[in-house]
This record gives structure tokens, C-alpha cells and sequence, in this order.
């Protein structure tokens, strides 16, 4: 194949990485950046791979990160052509983790590639934070190897993940912040009675509702530049025994809230137990922190990011804090600087996952751009 970038992500499909299954992946770049000058570190915890190969000792330190693992295929059969077999069909580069996130990690690779060949003695150094476990539970991947950074003092001035993060074209958004994730599991304590004769029990169901309208109706915060008001959202609900005849005893919700940095967890949480205090609840709060929000703005990164996507793609990139959580919840604790930058996500997760091949030089090429306004201003 006469692009690199094909040539490695077809290489990085044909490896089976279920999470948490690495099945190659890692070795494979580890070879390709051993040549450039990487040292290679594996940090594996609990069946998890994950790889911190770093250049240089010298600050800004710039890091590509990113995960090997994929997500289940799904039914074979509904596959045209195997998951594990790239193909290309219509200009389309099909396989599982086309999209999220092999892709981008050859890119990244290739960039970094070209960028030393050009600047064999550049300012600075480059690492890349490899995980198996983005996919899965996340907790023995990205968050080891901040551990163990974190550990020796060692700090991340700009880092660029490559999730998919273009909606209808390459570079036309790109992601400089994560709204964050709190989630809690509310018990409602009743008295379990016969439904005949509900005076000699207590409905938790009953009394709950006012409360959960007001928490459903409540504006927690307006958002800001960059983020969406904060959301609460019930995602369970249950109550009873099954029976027809018989009141709960007990109601059990599960809620979320996806929250900008307008808010602390520590205000939600507070706010809310308010509101349940209010409507005289007899209750308990088991709470779970998934992920505070982080946000770079306007700066160096952010700069030579929009910069790099119009010479390459000739387009003006949308800058958003949209979508789920990614390991840059984790990343943020010791980067000063962060952004997602990817391809189309139309098909990540999804029956025949692809990716444009178009889009794999040009990937490749903003990646460079952005190392060398960053590195070699």
C-alpha cells in the first residue's frame, strides 16, 4: 500500500484486541518506535496492557494517547465482510476499530514518524500512553500509567487522544473537554402493607414523586462557553415485589449526572440532597464518582490544532465538550494542556465499522502540523 497510515491500520485491525485483549497491537508500534529513539516501558496491571514509550527528557513533553482494545463484534453474521479481516470496499477501510480508535493511532505513528525524520533534533519530547482497557472497565489502563507518572514526578504538557471525534467530515469538530459523570443509586424506605389497606403502610413510590419532579424540573447550572447546563437523568427505576396487592416497602433509583465545570460534585450532591430533605424522604445515597469534567481553551494546543485542520482539510474545526467520557478524565490530573482529535465517529461501535481511507494521510498530516507548531514554533 503506497500510504503508511493504510498500510499500519490495516495491520492494527487484523489484530483481534477485545478488550482487554491487546493481541499484538502494542508490539507492533513498540517496533515501529524503537527506530525513532522510543524507550519502550510496559506498566501491565491485572491482565491489562498498556505501554509508556517515551523521546527525549526535556520539557514540553507531547504525548499521542490512546487504546488498542475494541469492543465486542457483535453477531458475525451480520458482518458483510469479517471484523478481523480489513477490507476496502468504496473507498471505505472496514474492520472493527476502524474508526475507534486504530485509525488514529496509525496516524499518530506515521506523524510522529515524519515529524522526526524532518526535526531529528527537536525541542522537547514525545511519548505515546498506550492502554488495552479504554473499552472495558478502565482501571487497570490509562489510570496505572498516570499512577506510575504521577509516582516520578513526571508531567504532561500537551497531549492529543485520538478518539473519533468528527461528526460528518475529518477535522470539523474536535473535542477540548469532557463533561463529567457522577451517578448514585437512591433508596427510598416505605412500609411494605397490603394494598387494601394502604393506611397501615407507607407508598415510597407516593412520596418520592414530588421530589423527582422537582429534580427532573431543576436547572442545576447554565453551562458556559464551552459546555451544555449540567443534566440529571433517572436511568432505573424499581419498586415491588411483583405482586399486585402488596405496597413497596422500598423504592430503588439509579440517576446520572453529566455536569460541566460550572458545577462540583460536591454542589450536586448537596443540591440534591436538599431537595429530598424538603419532601421529608426517609432515604439513603450510595454515590460514584466516574469522572470530574476537564477543558483546555484557547491556548498553544488549541491554536495549532484549528491552525493545522485548516491547511489540511480547508475547514474551520468546531471546538466541543459533547459526547460521553473518555480516558482523558484520567490524563487531566497531570496535562496541562489536552485535546481529542479523530475521525468520523459515525460507525464507531457499530455492524461494519469504517473509516474514509481519505482520511487516513490527512489525519497523519494534521497530527505533523501540530507537532511542529507546538515543538518547533
Amino acid at each position: 500500500m503506497s500510504d503508511p497510515t493504510l498500510a499500519l491500520v490495516h495491520q492494527l485491525i487484523a489484530c483481534p484486541s477485545v478488550t482487554p485483549d491487546d493481541a499484538g497491537c502494542m508490539p507492533l508500534i513498540g517496533e515501529r518506535l524503537k527506530p525513532l529513539g522510543f524507550t519502550l516501558e510496559y506498566i501491565n496491571r491485572n491482565g491489562v496492557s498498556n505501554l509508556w514509550a517515551r523521546r527525549g527528557n526535556s520539557a514540553p513533553l507531547f504525548v499521542f494517547a490512546g487504546h488498542t482494545d475494541v469492543v465486542p463484534t457483535g453477531p458475525l453474521e451480520q458482518w458483510t465482510t469479517p471484523p478481523f479481516a480489513p477490507e476496502i470496499r468504496d473507498g471505505m477501510l472496514y474492520g472493527r476499530g476502524a474508526a475507534d480508535m486504530k485509525s488514529s493511532l496509525a496516524a499518530s505513528v506515521t506523524a510522529v514518524e515524519d515529524f522526526v525524520a524532518q526535526h531529528p533534533n527537536h525541542p522537547g519530547s514525545l511519548a505515546f500512553l498506550l492502554t488495552s482497557d479504554e473499552e472495558g472497565d478502565a482501571t487497570d489502563g490509562t489510570v496505572a500509567v498516570v499512577e506510575a507518572l504521577k509516582a516520578r514526578g513526571e508531567h504532561i504538557d500537551y497531549c492529543i487522544i485520538g478518539e473519533p471525534t468528527s461528526v460528518n467530515t475529518l477535522g470539523d469538530m474536535i473535542k477540548n473537554g469532557r463533561r463529567g459523570s457522577i451517578s448514585g443509586v437512591l433508596m427510598v424506605k416505605g412500609i411494605q402493607c397490603h394494598i387494601a389497606y394502604p393506611e397501615k403502610g407507607r407508598n415510597p413510590i407516593h412520596q418520592a414523586a414530588p421530589a423527582l419532579a422537582e429534580l427532573a424540573a431543576t436547572e442545576w447550572d447554565a453551562g458556559n462557553e464551552y459546555y451544555q447546563p449540567t443534566t440529571w437523568q433517572i436511568s432505573n427505576i424499581h419498586a415491588g415485589t411483583g405482586a399486585t396487592n402488596v405496597v413497596p416497602g422500598q423504592l430503588e433509583i439509579k440517576f446520572n449526572f453529566r455536569f460541566s465545570t460550572a458545577s462540583s460534585p460536591e454542589s450536586l450532591q448537596q443540591r440534591l440532597a436538599a431537595i429530598l430533605d424538603k419532601h421529608d424522604l426517609e432515604y439513603t445515597i450510595k454515590w460514584t464518582l466516574g469522572a470530574r469534567p476537564f477543558l483546555t481553551g484557547r491556548g498553544p494546543l488549541a491554536d495549532a490544532a484549528t491552525a493545522a485542520i485548516k491547511t489540511v482539510c480547508g475547514i474551520d474545526t468546531e471546538l466541543s465538550t459533547t459526547g460521553g467520557t473518555s480516558d482523558g478524565r484520567f490524563i487531566a490530573d497531570i496535562c496541562s494542556q489536552m485535546l481529542e482529535i479523530g475521525p468520523s465517529n459515525n460507525t464507531s461501535h457499530k455492524i461494519d465499522e469504517c473509516v474514509d481511507i481519505k482520511a487516513l494521510p490527512q489525519l497523519s498530516a494534521i497530527y505533523r502540523h501540530i507537532l511542529e507548531q507546538v515543538l518547533t514554533p
